[in-house]
């Protein structure tokens, strides 16, 4: 390189925590089941975009990624953190780094890296900055327990406006199939798991807050990019529970197999029938019973039982073969 030349600038590392829990509702207090994530505030943002997920910059003194990681959400939040796994890095040119990251816009084209977790936890109290927010806040269309979500009725009209509104055919032709592909329209059927393509989807077309939309018809926009992360977790641990035990890390160590069904329709966003759903736990020798019984679920007493952690040894893939796919 000549000394005329101007020198790159090293890219800016940050780390961020999707931190995902599930809240139970008492069986008779009317709320709802709740998949949640922890977001802490962040300041100096435009009206409506102050939460973002827990943040920081990778320091020196962090001997890895993931204890760097650790140490910025105990920090911000109070939270140790168990179960935890790198979902993505989040690197484009120009993008907004995070919380603590890099202290502020990105310039001059200068790359900031983002390397995003998913950490699963219990749910406990969170520092006084910090908070638990339901993910369909965020979200709204993604909730299918009560059959479709109103939210996409508006989303869909338009979608078909911008698809309408495209320069060519072709493009025109290529947006009508990614909305086909993307949202369950045409009898594609809805898949939970494309979390992030509905994301992009609607980004791109300018409907979600972070691309200028004026209202939050597709969810309460978040800081930065925060929003782009948590659909990536949210993607892949709908997939995950499929294939591997994760859920468990969301349990109690006694848990009934109601309120196991439950946490796994709150994270799915789907309603499942519960003697196949029962089948599919018992078939997959997940869970086994305790000597204990409760009361709490409103009924009459219900037989506690534990995640087997045997299941780990005894297969490759255990998890719940969950149906996919629901009409749009």
């Amino acid at each position: 390189m000549s000394e005329a030349e101007p020198r790159a600038s090293a890219p800016m590392v940050g780390l961020a925590a999707a931190i995902l829990a599930a809240a139970l509702a008492a069986a008779q207090d009317g709320t709802r089941d709740e998949p949640r994530v922890l977001t802490v505030p962040v300041p100096g943002q435009p009206e409506g975009r102050a939460e973002g997920l827990p943040a920081g910059p990778l320091e020196p003194a962090h001997p890895t990624l993931e204890r760097g990681l650790r140490a910025w959400v105990e920090r911000q939040t109070g939270q140790s953190l168990g179960y935890v796994e790198q979902l993505y890095t989040f690197g484009d040119r120009n993008r907004r780094p995070g919380i603590g990251e890099a202290g502020g816009e990105a310039q001059g084209g200068r790359h900031a890296l983002s390397v995003a977790y998913l950490a699963l936890v219990r749910e406990a109290r969170p520092a006084a900055d910090s908070a638990w927010q339901s993910w369909y806040r965020y979200f709204p269309y993604e909730d299918w327990r009560a059959g479709r979500p109103p939210a996409l009725d508006a989303i869909m009209a338009r979608l078909e406006a911008w698809a309408g509104a495209a320069a060519s055919p072709e493009e025109e032709r290529r947006r009508g199939d990614r909305i086909g592909l993307t949202f369950g329209a045409a009898g594609s059927g809805w898949n939970e798991e494309r979390v992030l393509e509905r994301y992009e989807l609607l980004f791109e077309a300018g409907l979600v807050p972070e691309a200028g939309a004026a209202d939050r018809v597709a969810g309460h926009a978040m800081a930065f990019d925060h929003r782009r992360m948590l659909a990536t977790a949210l993607g892949r641990l709908r997939g995950k529970i499929k294939y591997r035990p994760v859920v468990f890390e969301l349990m109690p160590p006694a848990f009934t197999l109601g309120q196991l069904q439950r946490v796994v329709e709150a994270l799915s966003g789907i309603l499942l029938h519960k003697q196949n759903f029962r089948r599919l736990v018992a078939q997959q020798g997940l869970v086994e019973e305790t000597e204990a019984v409760t009361a709490e679920t409103g009924g009459r007493p219900a037989r506690l039982m534990r995640f087997r952690r045997e299941v780990l040894l005894e297969r490759p893939a255990p998890g719940l073969r969950l149906p996919s796919g629901r009409s749009g």
